[in-house]
């Protein structure tokens, strides 16, 4: 599974940013849970947002009403719409598939929130 994640960039405080993550190859009818990971500079990567093939979500405490997660599986994609942020909500984004046991990741996208 190649996974494209594109949507970062620099925001404002209060700011809104949208995140897509496409998933593609040959293993990519195996995926149930999609999602989003972040790694902020100096700290461990940490999840941010998940949601499964039937749309069951499951968000990190810190975002829970201001992102979020949805997926179109027809075009395998997930997004993460990510309102109200903040300067703590900084870092690099990584998106993340499981394909049965396997877990892929994607390559990083930098969110900024800075004045």
């Amino acid at each position: 599974v190649q996974l494209q994640a594109s949507g970062g960039g620099l925001v404002q405080p209060g700011g809104s940013l949208r995140l897509s993550c496409a998933a593609s190859g040959r293993s990519i009818f195996s995926i149930n849970i999609m999602g989003w990971y972040r790694q902020a500079p100096g700290k461990q990567r940490e999840l941010v947002a998940t949601i499964t093939t039937g749309g069951s979500t499951n968000y990190a405490d810190s975002v829970k009403g201001r992102f979020t997660i949805s997926r179109d599986n027809a075009k395998n994609t997930a997004y993460l719409q990510m309102t109200s942020l903040k300067p703590e909500d900084t870092a690099v984004y990584y998106c993340n598939v499981k394909a049965g046991p396997i877990a892929y990741w994607g390559k990083g996208t930098q969110v900024t929130v800075s004045s």
